[in-house]
């Protein structure tokens, strides 16, 4: 697909994810399931405390900058990860790496219902960012290994695994958090030990990449022009993202149940736009135009959120859900087929940069309102959108140099899918 064209993405028939090769989606051996089950509480875990964070705070007596650091760890652990995640699959396999990763996301998750200060919860959701990194850089992967059906049926499986843990952890976080905010914590814990169960006993070990990848390969990957300004544009974009994602609720000041429907609402866009609609714009409009208009559009957003009145604060959170999932989608493609480098690769240096944007965000959002005003945090994150459009504008040759060879988004076969990669 070209990034400025209108090649076909979903092809004949014979491309239909549903029925590839005569294999429904739906027919999958149990590892399949087992691991695309264990992704939707992965990606629940990064929504889960959206709900809560305020009812947090009250708990442990605690400011909202210092709750929102419960965010800054989680993707700063996140972020470091990135350059070790490869590294430990490709030694270990794909396997081993996941149950270590679950293994380390049920011990902290757990823990992290037992805490008696906000500064033990920040200190075991880094442990908590660690476990999720291991795992999700490489549940796709192995999923795609696994399934049946062809790579277009997996992917399309594993991303609505995505969209529906966007959508479901703050309902998880809601319901459970409304009786006490330690449960969601505990419950994440215990879905996750049944993940690691099913995993153990379904899914058999998948073949080792035949070159082992170094620590220092991701970096390296980042001297490619092209990849490190889509980096560096998803940097900005991830700071816009995460100030909606870890600031909002404390805007909103809602009950545990009013705000997790809303971040539902917000999941179930994010998930449909990212999935469904995302790629007929790019089909029409090509990704470059989509990606620019999509910030643009979400940094008028973010200040209406910031400015208008309560129920316009409502709304726009939830249409931010849409802008997401376009960025996304398009961020990820250009990140994988933009550089020379295996997409792994490549994937791991662009994400190395870009989730240091979402750990900064939760920390600078309420030290700006403390400076500032409650206003002011949401034209910091619009800024930031609008420079990642212009990065986008302005490096649009490099962000181009390869586009006649990327694939449609069922590429991210490599383990890298449109949201957390």
């Amino acid at each position: 697909m070209s990034a400025h064209g209108k090649s076909g993405r979903h092809g004949g028939a014979g491309d239909d994810p549903f029925d590839e090769g005569g294999t429904s989606i739906l027919r999958q051996p149990m590892a399949v399931w087992a691991t695309a089950g264990a992704s939707v509480v992965a990606f629940m875990g990064i929504g889960l405390v959206d709900p809560i964070l305020p009812s947090i705070a009250q708990g442990l007596h605690a400011s909202t900058s210092q709750v929102s650091l419960l965010f800054t760890s989680y993707f700063l652990i996140t972020a470091v990860a990135m350059l070790v995640t490869g590294f430990v699959s490709s030694r270990i396999g794909g396997r081993k790496t996941l149950l270590a990763g679950l293994a380390l996301v049920v011990v902290f998750a757990a823990l992290s219902g037992t805490s008696s200060s906000v500064g033990e919860l920040v200190g075991f959701r880094a442990g908590w960012g660690l476990g999720n990194a291991l795992f999700v850089s490489t549940s796709l992967a192995v999923i795609v290994g696994a399934a049946a059906g062809g790579s277009a049926a997996a992917i399309l499986l594993y991303e609505s695994a995505l969209g529906l843990g966007m959508a479901c952890g703050p309902l998880l976080g809601a319901v459970l958090g409304d009786m006490k905010w330690r449960y969601p914590f505990f419950g994440t814990a215990a879905l996750m030990a049944v993940g690691f169960i099913a995993i153990t006993a379904f899914l058999k070990e998948q073949p080792r990449p035949a070159r082992k990848t170094s620590i220092l390969d991701p970096v390296k990957a980042l001297g490619h022009g092209g990849l490190a300004s889509a980096a560096v544009s998803a940097f900005f974009y991830n700071y816009a993202f995460f100030t909606v994602l870890a600031f909002t609720p404390f805007v909103l000041d809602m009950s545990p149940y009013k705000s997790g429907g809303v971040f539902f609402a917000w999941g179930v866009l994010l998930a449909v736009f990212s999935v469904l609609v995302a790629p007929r714009l790019q089909e029409r409009f090509g990704s470059l135009k989509v990606l620019g208009g999509s910030l643009v559009l979400l940094a008028v957003d973010l200040v209406v959120l910031g400015y208008g009145n309560h129920t316009a604060a409502v709304v726009c959170t939830i249409l931010s859900g849409a802008f997401i999932g376009l960025n996304n989608t398009v961020f990820t493609e250009l990140a994988l087929g933009v550089s020379d480098a295996p997409r792994p690769v490549a994937s791991a240096g662009y994400n190395f940069v870009r989730w240091f944007a979402a750990a900064a965000a939760p920390f600078l959002a309420p030290k700006i309102e403390e400076w500032t005003d409650i206003h002011i945090p949401f034209v910091v994150a619009a800024l930031a959108a609008l420079v990642g459009a212009g990065i986008v504008a302005v490096r649009r040759r490099a962000l181009t140099v390869r586009a006649h060879e990327l694939e449609p988004r069922h590429a991210t076969e490599d383990g890298v899918s449109a949201f957390a990669r």
